[in-house]
């Protein structure tokens, strides 16, 4: 018998702009709602196959992630069961998502995936901005995204409640690496390279 109900777990790398929208949708779930102990939000980041005994203790999984459909920067895809390794495989932007596909694959094996499974994704508008957030168009889709997740948890039974009083400033990672101050303390473009130096990246430099 699996332990936990429901695994809400978003994967990304917050470092790399569009990347950080599924860690950012768990933390903006954790901040706004309240679950069981049979229900375990997590930010799985890159973590790959270390994610693999979650997946398998889960008996169902629903997880954000930004994903490159090739789609409009902000349209969202919500994949269900066998679409979820296929929809993550479209285009890979990073290690993570091969990762992910493996844990998902090694679980198949074992015979311990959870008995539903849940994608919701988003089209990144911009990934090649080291230490950047999200942009617009894809935090936007944030709010909609939870309330996706909050429709399948009613579907599948799981309860939830909502916090009297939201929490501002919470974070899965500690408030050092919340959405609000990660990007108040990010230094301006003048003082720090954000998408590389055009100089060196021609190829060529005078002596």
């Amino acid at each position: 018998m699996k332990n936990t109900e429901l695994l809400i777990l978003g994967i990304g790398n917050i470092l790399w702009a569009d990347e950080g929208f599924g860690v950012r949708c768990v933390e903006a779930m954790d901040a706004a709602y309240q679950f069981g102990d049979d229900v375990t939000l997590m930010d799985g980041g890159t973590q790959g196959l270390y994610l693999l005994p979650y997946l398998e203790d889960a008996r169902r999984l629903i997880v954000f992630d930004a994903v490159d459909y090739g789609m409009k920067p902000g349209e969202m895809v919500i994949a269900e069961n066998d679409e979820v390794p296929r929809f993550m495989g479209v285009k890979k932007m990073s290690l993570h998502q091969t990762g992910f596909q493996e844990v998902i694959a090694c679980a198949s094996l074992a015979g311990k995936l959870p008995e539903s499974m849940v994608l919701i994704g988003v089209q990144p508008e911009q990934l090649e901005d080291f230490g950047g957030s999200l942009r617009d168009s894809v935090k936007a889709q944030i709010p909609r995204a939870l309330n996706i997740a909050l429709e399948w948890m009613a579907r599948w039974g799981i309860s939830h409640t909502q916090r009297t009083t939201p929490v501002a400033r919470r974070s899965l990672n500690g408030n050092v690496l919340d959405m609000e101050n990660y990007e108040a303390g990010r230094p301006s473009a003048e003082l720090a390279c954000r998408f590389g130096d055009e100089r060196f990246l021609a190829g060529s430099v005078e002596s």
